[in-house]
């Protein structure tokens, strides 16, 4: 079972919109272009889908998500506008991927950067992780642990101590995936491991103390290959 992760678009209404450093919806298609070689069973999107919060952006993005001609799902983030998005496709809060379970969470809190689960999604997962002992892997759009770019951890997780502590009995969870850090990205939690992905539009600079743009590194995917209960992953990134 391959999957393959792609976050932050953040495409704009108009198809030929600059963001920062390149054209976000051209540097989509060249992405999934590269994810299409690579034959994917599912894609997974973990947020800043949109960066104008227009449904026209979720139009684009839902179109080329679906040429990939894979079932696919999102999670929004906090760029994103849930309501716009579900105009184009449902949201799932798990799915079933054969021998694994994936659980898909809403880190989003309306009007801020950060994120936060809340008492009654973490209660949620709990009874999930409670009835299926499946290996599961868990996506979210907020890193569940600090990164080391001191303005990206100040606009983390806020409840990631809560997240964890849920997790601890469970340990049919072997990894999460996030968006939001636009780079690469991998650490451990105990026994979990946190992975983070290239953004298919700007890369952030690792290790920054303030926002900067990485304007060596290019788009790019996490491919996460699924084969019973083990899991091998790694990024892909493509030449613009």
């Amino acid at each position: 079972m391959r999957l393959i992760q792609v976050t932050d678009c953040h495409l704009l209404a108009d198809p030929a919109g600059h963001s920062r450093k390149g054209q976000p919806l051209r540097q989509l298609w060249a992405v999934l272009a590269r994810a299409r070689q690579l034959r994917p069973d599912v894609l997974l999107v973990t947020g800043d889908i949109a960066q104008d919060e227009t449904s026209m952006a979720y139009r684009h993005a839902s179109e080329a998500f679906a040429s990939l001609g894979c079932p696919w799902f999102w999670i929004p983030g906090n760029h994103d506008q849930p309501e716009l998005m579900a105009e184009w496709q449902p949201f799932h809060e798990e799915l079933d991927l054969e021998s694994w379970h994936v659980l898909l969470l809403d880190s989003r809190v309306s009007g801020q950067p950060g994120g936060t689960l809340g008492q009654e999604q973490l209660q949620r997962l709990a009874w999930q992780l409670e009835a299926d002992d499946r290996p599961t892997l868990i996506a979210l759009h907020h890193p569940p642990l600090a990164v080391g770019s001191v303005w990206m951890d100040a606009i983390g997780l806020s409840d990631r101590d809560a997240l964890w502590q849920t997790l601890s009995p469970y340990p049919q969870v072997k990894a999460i995936l996030c968006g939001h850090i636009h780079q690469a990205f991998a650490a451990w939690q105990g026994m979990v491991a946190v992975y983070g992905c290239p953004s298919t539009s700007d890369q952030f600079l690792p290790k920054s103390h303030e926002f900067a743009v990485d304007e060596a590194a290019r788009p790019g995917l996490r491919v996460v290959d699924l084969n019973g209960d083990q899991l091998a992953t790694w990024i892909e990134r493509i030449e613009l």
